[in-house]
């Protein structure tokens, strides 16, 4: 009898891999987690190259499921009157973070358990950021990039943070993602802002609910940005704005070909941020060399996702 009970084990580790476990495990941990969550959550993580190219419009597929995913969002799309309705992207969302707090969330080196950051997360569903096992990062190709014809490069720039999802993501995708160190996630958030791509702090609700990646997005590639500029409101604001210094800015009109929201355009002596538009990612701010742009808090625009704030 105990040794048909190992050999069943055996069968069942063999049949459903350790991460899979260890999401199944987190799952069932996690408050209001439904099946359908779960269910979905394991479809994203475990196929996210199809996911994704469906989602952004680049598969076949999107013939058959579009006239289904456009009847999903009349359905559940946020109308002003109905305030506790839910729309598509609070269950999918980014939070636009400047380069030194991406920094900080790739470099944590303690557990974290902030359960409701309502404030800062300015969504229905997925707003929490519970981190365990801080250091444990994987950096896995874009799918965004990946569903393109002709992507930016390089692909390995999604950065997943923390347990389950890192471990979940190298064992299911071996090939298009490899573990790395927190000085190595650094230096790729480095490289990809001197490319000018935004860094997003991404939530899912089908992720258990809360924070699980850092992407470095390109707005030729990247979903969140397409569907942002066609009326889906995905990604919220960092809560800073740029702003110009008229004296320092010579009208070069660097600033408005590298904005990755176009919310730069050149006016007849200098650059002028449509604040609206503007979603304080620092890009402008951090490539004008006569350091005409800075960043400044705009309370209009929320809180910004401090790490420090959150520790203490």
């Amino acid at each position: 009898m105990h040794r048909w009970v190992n050999e069943g084990e055996k069968k069942e580790r063999r049949l459903i891999a350790d991460s899979s476990r260890a999401f199944l495990q987190t799952a069932r941990e996690t408050p209001d987690y439904s099946l359908f969550d779960l269910v979905h959550g394991y479809v994203y993580g475990r196929w996210p190259y199809l996911y994704i190219s469906i989602g952004v419009g680049e598969h076949p597929l999107v013939r058959v499921l579009g006239p289904l995913f456009r009847l999903y969002r009349r359905l559940f799309r946020r109308h002003p009157q109905h305030s506790n309705a839910r729309g598509f992207a609070d269950g999918y969302h980014g939070k636009v973070v400047p380069l030194d707090e991406a920094r900080r969330l790739v470099t944590i080196n303690e557990a974290v358990t902030v359960p409701d950051l309502e404030q800062v997360i300015p969504y229905a569903r997925a707003r929490s950021i519970i981190l365990r096992n801080p250091d444990h990062i994987v950096a896995l190709q874009c799918p965004c990039r990946a569903a393109r014809a002709a992507p930016c490069r390089p692909l390995d720039v999604c950065l997943i943070v923390g347990e389950p999802f890192a471990s979940f993501v190298a064992e299911h995708q071996p090939r298009r993602s490899r573990r790395i160190t927190s000085e190595e996630a650094v230096a790729i958030l480095q490289a990809e802002h001197e490319r000018g791509h935004v860094h997003h702090a991404f939530f899912k609700d089908a992720m258990l609910q809360r924070f699980y990646a850092i992407c470095n997005c390109c707005s030729c590639c990247c979903g969140a940005m397409q569907a942002q500029r066609n009326g889906t409101p995905m990604l919220a604001s960092s809560g800073y704005v740029s702003r110009v210094d008229e004296d320092a800015c010579i009208a070069c009109g660097d600033c408005v070909e590298l904005c990755p929201f176009e919310a730069l355009t050149l006016g007849e002596y200098a650059a002028v941020v449509d604040e609206d538009l503007c979603m304080g990612c620092g890009v402008c701010a951090t490539h004008c060399v006569q350091e005409a742009l800075t960043l400044v808090r705009e309370p209009a625009k929320g809180p910004p996702l401090r790490v420090e704030s959150l520790l203490a």
